[in-house]
């Protein structure tokens, strides 16, 4: 099962493309996987012929997992495929093929070759922590030593610190629940009346671990401000009409108030450069340029593509690239590398006529901004006459170990003073 993310740790295999004894040549897609965020097709690496299928559609594995052995193709060594993986696996060998040792190839398929002896010492070599796994759990602040590892010999994995693996600790659906109360336990309250039994799926569950992981290890604080947005819807409305056109005659872009405020939070951050920094177990990374996570609601549950750059972009890009990455995460057809990382993320419910909320960050980030709806509202002129404008509430959660309440309500001040005057994003 290839590794489709630093954060997944299964997946599941929802077809096979090829079948056993199918010629199997380079590029030929295998079989289709899903995973908590997104569903794509795997190819060979290699050629020769799909002799056996291991793990069966619709059954789920985890990262690492030999799902296939492919025979007839040209193995590579033991040491050039421990330059692949930071963690060396144990060999697996197939009862048809006594005489043959399973190299590993890739991530997902074996290649039998003559049997070699590599000894038990070179199979089990490594730390008992991966290095993934490590910096995982320096993220959660999980004590490694309470950690029962899932993994060859015992080794602690990725997943092992995902699922909250731990003696004295662990994140279990009882504890979710809030009341320590398990499934049969809270079923048992509603005996007298009817429901029907849903079982999290795999995007359910990685969300419910990781905000309840995020809750409790986050020291979140909030700022909440009211903006005026009149300059910027009239940017916008001037901004699409005066757009190019395609050769078809359709405007070559149209921007959302989303967009616009993708580039007056990335200005802000970049004003602010403190606050463009997230922790890494005991020190600060800052970055030269703003990386935004947006999230966009999808079947089943939510995920935070991320737009790079963000503060070097056009607003004609990014309201470009906002619609690709909208259309392909509804899909499930991005790549771990579009929706891991940035600083900060925006997640925006003014559509649904919500006024203001307060998010949970999703790490690693350090600040997420909660927007709402806009309205008219109210407002006191600078001649004491009262006179009705369009403004927007949002709500800045942060992360204390990284932003202090001066230094996000300074980035919070900063943003407001770029929506407000919008031209501050466009130079």
């Amino acid at each position: 099962m290839p590794q489709l993310g630093e954060t997944v740790a299964e997946g599941k295999i929802t077809q096979w493309l090829k079948s056993a004894g199918d010629p199997i040549a380079p590029g030929d897609n295998l079989f289709e996987i899903e995973t908590d965020k997104v569903s794509m097709e795997v190819p060979s690496t290699t050629s020769g012929v799909l002799a056996e299928i291991r793990v069966p559609a619709g059954a789920v594995a985890p990262v690492g997992a030999v799902v296939a052995v492919i025979s007839g193709g040209a193995a590579r060594s033991i040491g050039t495929v421990g330059a692949r993986h930071a963690s060396p696996l144990p060999m697996a060998t197939s009862p048809s093929a006594p005489a043959a040792a399973a190299v590993r190839l890739d991530p997902f398929f074996e290649v039998r070759t003559p049997a070699r002896n590599y000894g038990p010492a070179r199979l089990a070599a490594g730390a008992a922590v991966t290095p993934l796994a490590r910096r995982l759990a320096a993220e959660s602040g999980i004590d490694l030593a309470r950690v029962r590892g899932s993994g060859p010999h015992g080794r602690i994995v990725a997943r092992d610190i995902e699922s909250g693996a731990t003696i004295a600790s662990a994140v279990t659906p009882a504890a979710a629940s809030g009341i320590g109360q398990n499934a049969e336990e809270i079923k048992a309250l509603y005996r007298a009346v009817q429901f029907e039994e849903q079982p999290l799926d795999g995007m359910r569950s990685a969300i419910a671990r990781r905000m309840v992981a995020a809750k409790q290890t986050i020291p979140h604080f909030y700022l909440s401000a009211d903006l005026a947005i009149g300059r910027l819807m009239e940017l916008r409305e001037a901004a699409n009409a005066t757009a190019a056109k395609n050769a078809d005659g359709t405007p070559a872009f149209k921007l959302s108030v989303t967009d616009l405020l993708i580039k007056g939070w990335a200005a802000a951050l970049q004003r602010v450069p403190a606050a463009n920094a997230v922790l890494a177990a005991d020190r600060l990374l800052r970055f030269a340029h703003c990386d935004i996570g947006v999230a966009i609601a999808i079947d089943g549950g939510l995920i935070a593509p991320v737009i790079r750059h963000a503060d070097a972009k056009s607003l004609p890009q990014i309201s470009k690239e906002m619609k690709d990455l909208t259309a392909r995460a509804r899909a499930r057809r991005l790549e771990p590398s579009e929706y891991q990382g940035g600083v900060s993320a925006i997640t925006n419910l003014g559509m649904y006529g919500v006024r203001e909320f307060s998010a949970i960050i999703n790490p690693p980030h350090s600040s997420i901004l909660a927007v709402g709806a806009a309205r008219r509202a109210p407002v006191e002129n600078a001649d004491g006459s009262v006179g009705f404008a369009s403004t927007l509430s949002v709500t800045l959660s942060c992360d204390h170990r990284v932003l202090d309440g001066a230094l996000a309500a300074q980035l919070l001040e900063m943003f407001k003073s770029v929506v407000e005057q919008p031209v501050a994003m466009l130079v």
